[in-house]
């Protein structure tokens, strides 16, 4: 049965921890042939379920032990009767202890197995079962031609734990890598599955413990935890003689000429998720047409530091970044923040401006770049950032000494004490411009009410993600403004103002 995002396990490993887990589990006596057939008879009813008039499967086999899952799977089918064929991209005769003997119950049972040409017919539900999670360095031949006729195919896919070619640990491409319909994980969830490019490969997740005593799993520590509402941090209830100086003040400082929007929204968006008090400090330009869409966010125009100071020493939580441009304008008041001792959000410019050295950052701050500001800051491209999102989240806080929200699919919040969430939530409508500075606000708001700064990002980014997949129901044209109520909504249901 296909799982809810919530339903799914919250902790994230790495490949060397499921086979850690592995390992253990087959110490504590569970045969390593029987955890192969279950995770096969796991595969088959999600392939029935999935595709019950199919009859006709044909099985994609390397030569490890995701291979032997691929042998036991075919067996299964046979005997149920479906014209089934293995075509065996690795020899067979390679395949060792478990595998081997799950070859062997296929040929027992019947199976053709067919060696793998370049211009195999694939034919009915193709199930993917040649590389598992402990493939290193890139896809070489004949896999990679195996996996490119598999996506060339249009049949549909079935994944054996893990999409071949796909990097369990960051969700990177290994050169080639197959995009399925339908991947069945088992026993540990992959970090992989869910950042990077895993969420484009896996398609629909289903998640089979294969009956693994959880004593045993809770043996080996996760590398990151799934966010969901059974581990969000929670606001705590008002009380009746509440007032907005409970709340706190938060200062958005941004909006050069041009770009003012973006400072609004975050404003915006701070107000909706309860900050007692929001100011905006703007360029002059833009403050009648601030004060007529929000005339509750006290907007000043400011062209200094000057001006900037007494609205800073007021302030309970900075966010800087949003439209404040490089110019010297942003310069100049990005130049004030690390003076003001009190939690920060620095977001868009500020990270650019932080990149170039040109600004020190204080302590408390949380960062939330997109890929392209965390490769400047980490003085990388954007291609090694996304090849390892996990480290690079991890390399942030450690180097800045802060909390860090690194965006984009599969969001990753990480903090210096090596930390690390991650937000499997989120529409493809919401690539759109303006949801960050959105983003940005929704955490100073919640820094004002008292969360720290890698809670207020945890949760902040959950609110966002899923009230962009509430209005990504209606399609294409979700605009940064629409989620601010929706997570007003969200917010209400997570965290009720009143018990």
């Amino acid at each position: 049965m296909s799982q809810t995002t919530d339903t799914l396990p919250i902790p994230l490993y790495s490949a060397a921890q499921v086979r850690e887990l592995d390992a253990r589990l087959i110490a504590a006596g569970m045969p390593g042939f029987e955890l192969m057939q279950r995770a096969a008879h796991a595969a088959w009813r999600a392939l029935r379920r999935r595709w019950p008039d199919a009859d006709e499967i044909s099985v994609l086999a390397g030569r490890g032990n995701n291979a032997g899952d691929g042998y036991l799977i075919a067996a299964l089918a046979q005997r149920a009767g479906r014209r089934v064929r293995v075509i065996a991209v690795g020899d067979p005769q390679q395949l060792q202890g478990d595998a081997a003997q799950a070859f062997a119950e296929a040929q027992a049972a019947g199976v053709s197995v067919t060696p793998w040409t370049s211009g195999a017919d694939l034919r009915g539900v193709l199930v993917d079962a040649l590389l598992g999670t402990g493939i290193a360095g890139e896809v070489r031949e004949p896999y990679a031609g195996a996996i490119r006729a598999m996506n060339e195919s249009a049949q549909p896919i079935l994944e054996v734990d893990l999409p071949s070619g796909l990097c369990a640990d960051t969700g990177h491409l290994l050169g080639e890598a197959v995009r399925a319909e339908l991947t069945v994980t088992f026993i540990g969830l992959k970090l992989g599955l869910f950042t990077g490019q895993g969420p484009d490969r896996i398609g629909t997740l289903i998640f089979d413990d294969l009956q693994a005593e959880a004593e045993i799993v809770a043996q080996v520590g996760p590398s990151a935890l799934r966010l969901c509402k059974a581990n969000l941090p929670v606001l705590a209830p008002r009380s009746p003689t509440a007032h907005k100086g409970s709340f706190g003040q938060v200062l958005v400082i941004g909006g050069d000429l041009g770009t003012g929007g973006a400072a609004l929204l975050s404003a915006e968006a701070a107000l909706r998720c309860g900050a007692g008090m929001v100011t905006l400090a703007t360029r002059p330009e833009h403050v009648t047409a601030s004060l007529v869409r929000r005339p509750e966010i006290m907007c000043s125009g400011v062209e200094s530091t000057y001006a900037l100071t007494a609205l800073a020493q007021r302030a309970d939580v900075l966010v800087i970044g949003p439209g404040l441009g490089q110019a010297p304008w942003g310069r100049s008041l990005l130049s004030l923040t690390p003076q003001c001792y009190v939690p920060q959000v620095w977001d868009a410019d500020a990270l650019n401006l932080l990149a170039t050295g040109a600004v020190g950052l204080p302590s408390g701050c949380l960062l939330t770049p997109h890929p392209g500001e965390a490769a400047r800051l980490l003085d990388f491209s954007i291609a090694d950032v996304q090849a390892d999102r996990p480290a690079a989240a991890r390399a942030l806080a450690a180097r800045f000494g802060c909390a860090v929200l690194l965006k984009g699919a599969g969001t990753l919040i990480a903090d210096r004490d090596g930390r690390l969430a991650l937000c499997d939530r989120g529409h493809p409508a919401m690539a759109s411009a303006g949801l960050g500075d959105v983003l940005a606000g929704m955490a100073g708001a919640l820094l004002a009410q008292g969360l720290s700064p890698f809670e207020a990002a945890c949760l902040a980014v959950w609110l966002h993600a899923v009230a962009g997949e509430r209005l990504g129901a209606g399609g294409r044209g979700l605009v940064a403004a629409d989620l601010i109520p929706m997570v007003r909504q969200l917010l209400e249901e997570h965290s009720p103002c009143l018990t």
